[in-house]
Order: structure tokens, then C-alpha cells, then sequence
């Protein structure tokens, strides 16, 4: 099955609990990103492959401040989605409306910034989705570049690997190593099932210890 079939697979059937406790039995116990990266916008559920962007602060102004970052957006693959690491800056406005814009051109799912982000109305309007840790209405010039793209970045306390799968909502976000993907969407679509059935039997009025003992899932 293809990435786009997977992904909208996920969107309709999975949500980060049931991803997290597979990730779990399978020895990935780790994968939730820090609880403070929140969408902009309730209800928005994100899933895509990782593009990594690593940005680190600065005191002074760069010449060319911006090219990598430019190289790095207009190298976005569709059904990817950004992952911005700024080792937990609060210097960086790193994220805003044209970054989104453009991204969302290239054919990104949507970003998660393990940092701030800024013109938030604009961002809603655009209906592109972004996780981030807060707002701040500063620009990135004179306060932070990036410096690497497509590389291992820790994002909310994760490692996060170019081709690694996002999965984002409410609940927050987890990344799914790319080399467990397949089997983690497979046994996760197997225990929500499981939990659909548990839900339908308690909801008919059945003692909890019965339905568990029956279904082994909580």
C-alpha cells in the first residue's frame, strides 16, 4: 500500500494512544513527543514523513541568514511534514504564514516546531496545520538560523529521523521509526478494532474485568 493510503488510513482509524501502545510492545517505549507541542488549531489530526530542519540561536546577524532554510522548504516532497528542532529555543519566532504557505505549495501535510511560531491567524486561515510550543512574533533573523536539514534532530525530546511517520493530535505527537512503520500501523489498526469492541460491550453494561479478560485491551 502506498504512503497516501496508508496515511489516510491512519487519519480515519488511529489516533496517538492506540500508536503509542503499539510502539510500546514492540520495544519503542519513547516515541511521544514533550506534552507542551499543541496544535494551533483543535481537531487538526497531522500524518506524514518526516523533513527534518535543525535551527540553533544566534546574537548576531548571518549574512544570507535565510538560505538554508529557503533550500530547505523548496526540497519539501509531498506527504511530508516539517519537523523544526530548535534545541527548545525561546529566542526564535522559527515558524510563520509564509514558511506555512510555501510548505503547503510543495505538498507538506503540515509541521510540528519544537518552538515557536508566529502570524497564527494566518496559519488558521490557511488551514494548514502546525504543532508548536507557543507564539512569539519575532523573526528569525538576528536570533536564529538553520543549519542542517534532512538529519537526525531531537524534536520534543524524540530523535527524529528523515523518513520517520508523524502522527499528530490532540493528545500530542509521536513518531513512528520508519523501519516499524508498516507493522506498527498493522497491529494498531488491529488494537483499536479490539478497543471498538471493548467500547460497544461496556456501553451495553458489561463488568469491565469481562470485557478485559475477553478483549485484553484498556
Amino acid at each position: 500500500m502506498q504512503d497516501a493510503q496508508l496515511f489516510e488510513l491512519m487519519r480515519n482509524n488511529l489516533y496517538t494512544g492506540v500508536i503509542c501502545d503499539t510502539l510500546d510492545e514492540l520495544g519503542y517505549r519513547y516515541q511521544a513527543m514533550a506534552e507542551n507541542i499543541r496544535p494551533l488549531r483543535t481537531g487538526d489530526i497531522l500524518v506524514g514523513r518526516a523533513k527534518t530542519i535543525h535551527a540553533v540561536d544566534t546574537f548576531y546577524t548571518h549574512d544570507n541568514c535565510y538560505d538554508k532554510e529557503i533550500e530547505a522548504i523548496d526540497s519539501i516532497r509531498p506527504g511530508e511534514v516539517v519537523i523544526g528542532a530548535t534545541n527548545h529555543s525561546k529566542r526564535n519566532g522559527l515558524w510563520g504564514e509564509l514558511l506555512s504557505t510555501a510548505s503547503m505549495m510543495r505538498g507538506a501535510n503540515g509541521a510540528v516546531i519544537d518552538g515557536f511560531v508566529r502570524d497564527t491567524r494566518k496559519i488558521l486561515e490557511l488551514g494548514f496545520p502546525v504543532f508548536s510550543t507557543g507564539f512569539k512574533p519575532v523573526d528569525s533573523k538576528g536570533r536564529g538560523i538553520v543549519i542542517d536539514y534532512d538529519c537526525p534532530v531531537d524534536a520534543g525530546g524524540v530523535i527524529v529521523k528523515p523518513g520517520d511517520v508523524i502522527f499528530a493530535d490532540m493528545d500530542g505527537v509521536v513518531v513512528i521509526p520508519k523501519a516499524v512503520f508498516e507493522t506498527t500501523v498493522e497491529q494498531s489498526l488491529e488494537k483499536a478494532e479490539s478497543e471498538n469492541h471493548t467500547r460497544r460491550e461496556l456501553l451495553e453494561g458489561k463488568l469491565l474485568r469481562e470485557v478485559y479478560d475477553k478483549y485484553g485491551v484498556l
